[in-house]
């Protein structure tokens, strides 16, 4: 069996626009954000979906600020070990 390519972690994305929001890729080379995303994914629990409309339509607003703060989390924590660490 294949797990179709459409399938995917929602975090990601989150994760993937509190970059953006931060210009993390700005203050940082690509190495640093390849390690600090891994380092970021991997305190966060995995939530799969096949498409976005899923997650619009069907996920409670409390639990998508929720999600949207775990990443906040994460990501302070994420930035503050790879300081440390590098």
């Amino acid at each position: 069996m294949k797990i179709s390519d459409d399938i995917h972690n929602y975090y990601e994305k989150l994760v993937s626009q509190h970059f953006a929001s931060l210009k993390l890729e700005e203050k940082y080379d690509t190495e640093f954000i390849a390690d600090l995303i891994c380092v970021v994914l991997n305190q966060l629990p995995p939530r799969y979906i096949r498409h976005e409309v899923d997650m619009a339509f069907y996920l409670p607003a409390s639990e998508r600020f929720e999600m949207e703060n775990n990443v906040k989390v994460a990501v302070a924590k994420a930035l503050e070990f790879m300081k440390e660490n590098s």
